[in-house]
């Protein structure tokens, strides 16, 4: 038989990962294509690592071990190591995932190896160019030869920017692939147990984009925020690292800790996550993927951003976008408590078979091209 062609699928945070559990478990289909999983370390927390790694049966097959440093100089080093890597082992194909910058240094390393190049997600926008996520996925989208679309919107987009049609393809979205996988283990969690939760009568929480935290006005709404919305239930808040660090900073952690009905944790693997989300009443969040887990699985979600690149979490799912600000937020806790909230639907092709799709579709790629 001929040698297999090598798939490389490069990620570099959590949420990366999230949405590749399923391309190894595929890829047996097809004798031919093997997948390869790199993690270049920009986001990694061995402990937390170790627990997600477990979770999914499913371990990267290189680590990098990339360095936090200067978004600029981290790039660089990722951008290096993977060349390196790229030069020595030359796969057939490299996917890169999302919109961090491991993304942007995969995609141009893969293009400057003359590497064919597939993105997942592609297509995504919010059209703030203050986000570094903007620039990565336009970079991403601009060197891609295959365009993995998650929603309608991304498919607009690439048209508008005359991406060549060939090269398009409507999968769905890998995150829910993950989500319909381990629906069962998911279902197993005993994190209500452990934090003494019943279904429907908590919130969660999920909030840590620098635009939101990086400055004493931030942390000061976003203690309001908690309060406010601890005022109604309970309210879990898995507390991002990088949240916690500036709350310390500002010496505000008395007054975190103060808040009544506020249950912090530490930040929690994939299955412990999505048990709350399945089981709470809403989520308060300014998450990308958060967005869409919620859309699909019908929960109300407030997301405290201007702006998102999921709009079909807001025209067709359980999304809306609003200020950070607690005047602007009552509100809508006050319409989900009343059960006056929206009732969305699940977005097409959201149905736990995109990585299927993404797979044919490579297959078809390396048979006949275009």
């Amino acid at each position: 038989m001929e040698n297999k062609k090598e798939i490389w699928i490069v990620v570099g945070t959590r949420p990366n990962f999230i949405k590749v559990t399923q391309f190894k478990r595929v890829a047996k289909n097809y004798d031919h294509l093997t997948i390869k999983i790199v993690h270049t370390g920009q986001h990694y927390d061995e402990k937390m690592a170790n627990v997600f790694f477990d979770q999914f049966q499913l371990r990267p097959d290189v680590f990098l071990d990339i360095q936090p440093n200067h978004p600029a100089k981290q790039i660089a080093d990722i951008l290096t190591a993977l060349t390196d890597l790229f030069l020595n082992s030359n796969p057939a194909l490299v996917i890169v995932v999302g919109d961090v910058n491991s993304t942007l240094a995969a995609a141009i390393a893969a293009n400057k190896c003359d590497i064919p190049i597939a993105h997942l997600e592609s297509g995504l926008r919010s059209f703030d160019r203050n986000m570094p996520e903007e620039h990565n996925r336009l970079v991403a989208d601009n060197l891609a030869d295959l365009h993995f679309v998650t929603e309608d919107s991304g498919l607009q987009h690439l048209r508008n920017e005359q991406k060549p049609e060939a090269g398009i393809a409507f999968v769905g979205n890998t995150m829910i692939d993950t989500l319909v996988a381990f629906k069962d283990d998911i279902s197993e969690s005993i994190i209500l147990k452990d934090l003494n939760l019943a279904t429907g009568k908590f919130a969660l929480v999920t909030l840590h984009r620098p635009s939101n935290v990086d400055t004493s006005e931030g942390v000061h709404k976003l203690i309001s925020v908690l309060k406010a919305a601890a005022s109604y239930m309970q309210l879990v808040f898995p507390i991002h690292p990088r949240t916690r660090n500036k709350i310390t900073e500002m010496g505000l952690n008395a007054e975190l800790d103060q808040i009544e009905n506020l249950i912090l944790t530490e930040p929690l693997g994939y299955l412990d996550f999505q048990k709350l989300v399945a089981d709470c009443a809403f989520v308060l969040t300014d998450s990308g993927g958060i967005q869409e887990e919620t859309t699909f699985l019908q929960k109300p979600c407030l997301t405290l951003r201007p702006n998102t690149e999921r709009p079909s979490t807001i025209e067709v799912g359980t999304n809306v976008l609003l200020p950070f600000d607690v005047n602007a937020i009552t509100p809508f806790i006050d319409d989900i408590v009343a059960g006056r909230f929206k009732k969305g639907s699940v977005p097409a092709y959201w149905d736990g078979k995109a990585t299927e799709r993404i797979m044919a579709r490579i297959d078809s790629f390396f048979n006949n091209g275009f």
